[in-house]
């Protein structure tokens, strides 16, 4: 009986990996708040999308604030960590190339409601403290969340979260429930 259960196990596996593949993805680049990138794994988790760390970053993996935000999903999301940006960008030459790598900035004139998302696009966001540096926002195609003028900016979790969820309503919520 367990050898059926452990086949049944791998074809469910695999079913996952070929019809349920990953919709998007989402970059962070040197994030600084752990309780963020908990949040936003959550959120990479709920959207099926596939979440990237770029080093360095201002906390550990194993960080308790981390786990806590994330809750028990951390183990479960879709996860890569980059040594650098020049690692992060060779994974995604091709992305870049064709202009489906977006990155969000308070500096872009062109709202994130704008723009056309397709399956595989790639997301960069910045640091909490200071955002993307110039040379990498133009390498991308900028967008920003429209918000009060007297607000300087989101805060990062809420970003993503804002970015991913209109990307998942124009791909008509592919594999989601």
């Amino acid at each position: 009986m367990s050898f059926v259960l452990r086949l049944l196990n791998l074809l469910s596996f695999l079913v996952d990996a070929v019809i349920l593949k990953t919709m998007i993805h989402i970059a962070l680049f040197e994030p600084e708040i752990a309780i963020n990138v908990g949040s936003i794994a959550r959120t990479s988790l709920a959207n099926n999308s596939k979440l990237h760390l770029i080093r360095p970053f201002a906390f550990r993996l194993n960080d308790k604030a981390l786990k806590r935000s994330a809750m028990d999903y951390w183990n479960e999301v879709d996860l890569q960590v980059h040594a650098s940006f020049n690692d992060f960008f060779k994974g995604f030459e091709k992305e870049f190339e064709t202009k489906r790598v977006f990155s969000l900035t308070t500096k872009a004139n062109r709202f994130h409601s704008e723009a056309s998302f397709n399956d595989g696009d790639v997301f960069l966001f910045g640091p909490e403290s200071r955002g993307l540096p110039l040379e990498i926002r133009q390498m991308t195609e900028e967008l920003k969340i429209p918000m009060h003028k007297k607000a300087r900016s989101l805060n990062l979790a809420v970003s993503v979260g804002v970015l991913s969820f209109e990307v998942a309503r124009q791909l008509n919520y592919l594999n989601l429930s």
